[in-house]
């Protein structure tokens, strides 16, 4: 395989961003100027890490590299900082996330690597925040991408939220921690309103997209004892009540994990569609 780490000043970030992306490998039969020279698309998965990770998480903690070389497929792996995948206009001098991956990164690869651009060859994966970000990338811009997988998230419910932050009790999940963090979010998208109506509220927005016929396939994963258990419960309730078709699984035994991530983006990759195993290199 090829393991690219890029460093570049971005526009919607307003700072040097890191993004590590894998590329297939050349077969070992196969001459540089005919793999290099071929003029051929891959699909791409857009892979999300979680709270406290970067670019280099699924490389370090996963098996990512090995299923992507099996399968043909470039992974694009951004760094988000703790941002939930949505825009911060007053962080530093703005910290426009979602605008970032979908305005820049991808024209990015799509001109720079051998990346198609195409919705059926174009997947989003991510755990806990970047599962929650693929959500609502999913749900936002659905015309971007064939299918989702999301990992140990789901959407919430953010009336319920406003009403828990202005109680001042803490979210179920993380605790204090996520209490201080919606709290950052309506302060930085600037209220309460503006909350509901930023790219976080994927939770209001399905059923607007289940009637248009436009959302990606969607698959839901989390462990039986994960913290966000009863979360996504909540949402899998909820899914039914507006006809959202999607696959959940629920695994027992698993906590918010790497175990748990590693397992299911393998379940993912099938999901998609890659099950074939017959590509890259042996040793």
């Amino acid at each position: 395989m090829a393991l690219v780490t890029m460093n570049f000043e971005s526009q919607y970030l307003m700072v040097n961003h890191e993004v590590s992306v894998i590329l297939p490998d050349k077969p070992r039969e196969q001459s540089p100027a005919d793999f290099y020279g071929s003029g051929k698309k891959y699909p791409v998965l857009w892979l999300l890490h979680g709270t406290f990770g970067d670019h280099s998480d699924w490389l370090r903690k996963s098996m990512i590299e090995l299923y992507a070389c099996e399968n043909d497929l470039i992974v694009v792996m951004p760094s988000a900082m703790n941002s939930d995948y949505i825009n911060w206009p007053t962080f530093g001098t703005g910290f426009f996330m979602e605008d970032y991956l979908i305005k820049e990164l991808m024209p990015l690869i799509y001109n720079w690597f051998p990346a198609s651009d195409k919705r059926e060859d174009n997947f989003i994966a991510g755990l806990s925040m970047g599962g929650g970000g693929t959500g609502q990338f999913a749900t936002f811009h659905p015309e971007k991408f064939a299918a989702a997988a999301i990992l140990s998230n789901s959407p919430r419910n953010l009336h319920k939220e406003i009403e828990r932050v202005r109680a001042g009790q803490a979210p179920e999940g993380f605790g204090a921690m996520d209490l201080k963090r919606i709290q950052n979010r309506i302060t930085s998208l600037g209220g309460e309103q503006a909350y509901l109506d930023s790219a976080r509220n994927a939770w209001d927005k399905l059923p607007e997209q289940i009637a248009k016929g436009v959302l990606p396939r969607l698959y839901f994963a989390i462990g039986t004892d994960d913290m966000l258990y009863e979360n996504f419960k909540e949402f899998r309730a909820y899914a039914e009540e507006i006809g959202l078709d999607a696959t959940f699984e629920e695994i027992p035994g698993y906590q918010h994990e790497w175990r748990f991530w590693d397992l299911t983006i393998q379940r993912a990759l099938k999901f998609f569609g890659f099950d074939s195993r017959d590509a890259g290199n042996p040793f």
